[in-house]
Parts: structure tokens; sequence; C-alpha cells
């Protein structure tokens, strides 16, 4: 196998991942055809079909399953060591993007540790999911916490937790309803603290709960930042559907409360998010992303 060309190797390991020679180009700075004259020319010296190909990708021949699992540790290792020597820092930095909101709660307060288990800084951006999954695909970002399964291609998503939502306002809008486990119609006379003027979060929990719409919620304050809407409530501006894992302490202390406790609360998951094939390659980001998981289970 040494006398194979080591280019055309990484590429068919990188198309061979992606399910694509257009996306490995991109991913590796050559162009299309390039990509397809080294798997062409390996096939060649090898005498075996690698591909098979369609108009929508590449689709691995068992052939290219037991080359890719004999080439791709010696591959990524060769790699690893590129990387690492041309990197200014110790061992560089990992760019992760995601929501402020969970970033800064559940990510940030335990740096130390994520820093010291990758051995490389972190470089953090908050946006919006669409935009920072074309910046992950695009490799400005190693990483991105979504709360929507990606669906990018080249991009893979890992499930990491299933967020909980809950209904909570400070502990004096319960004290003027009428009942201990208010209804939703009851609920409807207090004012909404929102992320956007559509409701979003709150329509999703209205529809689920009480299959409706939330027609007739009233909207006291949009702010559009999930710590600010939490701030807002603790202050007595209205409720609010927020994640458990933002307002968990707010509750333990009482300056919030759960103004409705339903048999199945609504979930949603989420996902970190890698270009496809980057943990098999990077020890660092691969590193991260255990860690994460490891946080992910408080």
């Amino acid at each position: 196998m040494a006398t194979h060309n080591l280019e055309h190797l990484r590429t068919f390991l990188t198309a061979y991942r992606v399910g694509s020679l257009t996306e490995a180009a991109r991913m590796l700075g050559i162009s299309q055809p390039t990509a397809s004259t080294h798997v062409h020319s390996l096939e060649q010296n090898l005498g075996l079909r690698l591909f098979e190909r369609s108009p929508t990708g590449v689709t691995p021949t068992p052939k290219a399953d037991s080359l890719a699992r004999d080439v791709g540790p010696h591959i990524d290792a060769l790699e690893d060591l590129a990387v690492l020597s041309g990197q200014s820092g110790a061992n560089g930095s990992i760019h992760v993007g995601g929501p402020a909101e969970f970033i800064t709660t559940v990510l940030l307060p335990h740096t130390p540790e994520l820093t010291e288990v990758t051995g490389a800084g972190l470089r953090i951006r908050f946006g919006l999911v669409d935009a920072l999954l074309e910046e992950l695909r695009s490799g400005d970002l190693d990483l991105v916490v979504s709360a929507v399964r990606p669906r990018v291609q080249g991009v893979t998503g890992i499930p990491l937790i299933d967020e909980e939502f809950v209904l909570v306002a400070a502990p004096a809008w319960k004290e003027n309803l009428p009942g201990k486990t208010p209804a939703d119609v009851e609920l409807a006379t207090i004012p909404v603290v929102a992320y956007a003027e559509n409701l979003p979060i709150v329509r999703r929990y209205w529809r689920t709960v009480f299959e409706r719409r939330p027609d007739d919620l009233r909207a006291n304050c949009i702010v559009p930042d999930l710590r600010g809407v939490r701030a807002a409530v603790i202050a007595g501006a209205g409720m609010s559907v927020l994640p458990r894992y933002l307002v968990e302490v707010d509750l333990a202390d009482g300056a919030l409360i759960t103004l409705h406790t339903p048999g199945l609360a609504p979930l949603n998951t989420v996902y970190l998010a890698t270009r496809t094939g980057d943990l098999d390659r990077n020890r660092q980001l691969r590193a991260l992303v255990s860690a994460i998981q490891r946080l992910a289970g408080f």
C-alpha cells in the first residue's frame, strides 16, 4: 500500500466519508475533476471498483469499506501531525457555535475541564442554527450545538440530550388563579414573555399539551434571548415556556414555579453536529465531544 499516492488515498477516504466527490473536493481544496482523477487512478492501480457513481453522490463498494478500514487510521494520523505542526498555539483552538443560552448555561461553566481534556482553546460563536451549520459545513466552525437535526450534506449530528420545556412564572401569578391545577383557559389570563412575536416555544407547548393553538394569549414582553425571558419572568412580567436546564435553580429556590405539569412534558433533542469524518481524524474534537456528552448527563 505504501506505493500508492497518499493524496489519492486521502481523496478516496474523504469521499468515502462524505459520500460525494464534489463535497470531498471542496473540503480538500481541489477541483471536482481532480478528485475524480485521484479516485480513478487509485481504482486502476488497485484493480478494484471503489464507488458506484450516481447523480446524488457515490456509494462505496465492499472493497471500499475494506480499504477505508485499512488506510483510515494511518491517513488520520498523518492529518493530525500536519494540523499540529501548522498550529501557532500549543494545540490550537476548537471553534464551537450554538445557541447563546445553552452554551452559556450548560457548557461555559465547565470551560476549565473542556480545555484541559482537549488540550485546545475554545472559540465560541453564537447565532441561528441554519447559519451556524453552514459555517460548520464550510469549515469556519468545528462543532455546532444544534436544536434541530442537522440536514446539511457533509454534516453528521449526534443526539446529545432531550431538553424538557416547562411552563413557569413568578409565584404571585399562581396565587391569582382559581384552581391548584389551572386549565389552559385560566392560564390565558396571564401575560406572556416570549422569544419572538409568534411565541414559538409557547405555541409548541400549547399545541402539544393542550392540543390547540394559543390564539388567546397576550404577549407582554418579547426578548430574543431566553436568558432575558427568564429574567423578565422572575421579575413578574408574566409566564413563559423555558427549557428546564435554564430554570432548574430558580424552581429549586422558589424564584419561579411551574404553572402546569403535563403528563408528558414537551421535549426537544439537542444535537452535536460535526463535519462527517472529523471525529475519526481529529483527536481534540473527539475529546471535546466526549466531554460534552459526559456533562450532558448531569
